[in-house]
């Protein structure tokens, strides 16, 4: 069973936040929601996540440049943006600061998963990679470890902590993420 992917929410709106939160975590996501940029900004800082919702309109600033910070930090992951803009200008501009889709206010919840899910599939997304480090090898899709290209059998918690390294490697990795 895979593990659950972590998705960061940012979105100020409460009641909108719920809803997607609750269409995510049934979908076997965890969710952590925040409502500001800078709550946002701390959380892309200590936590690994695995894809990004991002309403531009947020009370203590915008959304792209939140974005833009987080791509100058050599930050990689998927960005969904959700705007209820639905200026052509807006959605070229938040493409070209390093969001990787888009979606427009009001949405349908199953569309929003399929993109996320989507997102995840990408090259360079979550879903469908092998990591490796020194001669262990993780593929991330049939969930096999193996060392010195020979399978060998671990627990689910054990391949999750393993997951959890791998995609950390060279960073410190604190007690409670674990």
């Amino acid at each position: 069973m895979a593990h659950h992917m972590r998705i960061l929410l940012i979105e100020d709106n409460p009641s909108l936040a719920s809803s997607i939160a609750i269409g995510l975590k049934n979908n076997d996501f965890t969710v952590d929601s925040f409502m500001t940029a800078g709550d946002s900004e701390a959380a892309l800082e200590t936590v690994d996540y695995d894809a990004v919702i991002l309403d531009l309109c947020l009370p203590d600033g915008d959304g792209l440049d939140l974005l833009r910070t987080s791509r100058n930090r050599g930050n990689s992951v998927p960005v969904l943006i959700l705007t209820g803009s639905d200026s052509v200008e807006e959605r070229i501009k938040g493409l070209d600061c390093g969001a990787d889709d888009y979606l427009l206010k009001p949405f349908d919840m199953d569309e929003l998963m399929a993109r996320i899910r989507a997102l995840l599939r990408r090259p360079g997304g979550i879903l469908g990679i092998t990591l490796t480090s020194g001669n262990i090898s993780f593929d991330t899709t049939s969930r096999e470890v193996c060392i010195k290209n020979k399978p060998i059998s671990i627990s689910r918690r054990e391949l999750e902590v393993l997951e959890l390294l791998m995609r950390r490697r060279g960073r410190v990795v604190p007690k409670n993420v674990l």
